[in-house]
């Protein structure tokens, strides 16, 4: 079994409900356990700012799956919420990610592992910490100092409205 870390994200529809239904299809296939789920966040769009605020997570998962397979389950978990491309870093119902994948390090024309930007990114690396605080990096680095040097980039935990 592989340990492999997700983040989630989404900013269209009901974004909370989009993270969980993306949740539950992944913990439906039978090549993956969910292992642990970070609390919600919110966070101000990155890059094109014209659009709504994010809700993103991370999940913990272990799988037999190897990382080309899971990016397939993910690609297909995207596509059946009605995930379109259309605009880099634009509005989306989902987004998945693989974070990270082991100390796998993979650099391939349509998947780079770890992802290439988490640790630019307080929206990764504050739910990352909440659930995994001593993991050490690929690149040495521990998830928690990572984040200290970001500082939280206005990522705060999301409190559904009542």
């Amino acid at each position: 079994m592989s340990t492999a870390f997700l983040g989630l994200g989404s900013n269209l529809g009901d974004r909370a409900e989009n993270i969980y239904h993306a949740i539950d299809c992944l913990c439906r296939h039978s090549d993956i356990h969910i292992e642990r789920i970070s609390s919600l966040y919110q966070t101000s769009p990155m890059g094109v700012e014209d659009q709504p605020d994010f809700i993103n997570a991370v999940v913990q998962i272990e799988t037999e799956l190897s990382p080309p397979d899971l990016l397939g389950v993910i690609l297909g978990i995207e596509h059946d919420m009605g995930r379109v491309r259309e605009l880099r870093w634009g509005p989306r119902i989902i987004d998945i990610d693989i974070l990270l994948y082991d100390q796998v390090i993979v650099d391939s024309s349509n998947l780079t592992i770890p992802h290439p930007r988490m640790m630019e990114r307080a929206f990764v690396m504050v739910p990352l910490v909440e659930i995994a605080p001593g993991l050490v990096l690929p690149n040495g680095q521990m998830t928690s100092d990572v984040l200290n040097s970001l500082g939280c980039q206005g990522v705060h935990k999301f409190i559904p409205e009542t």
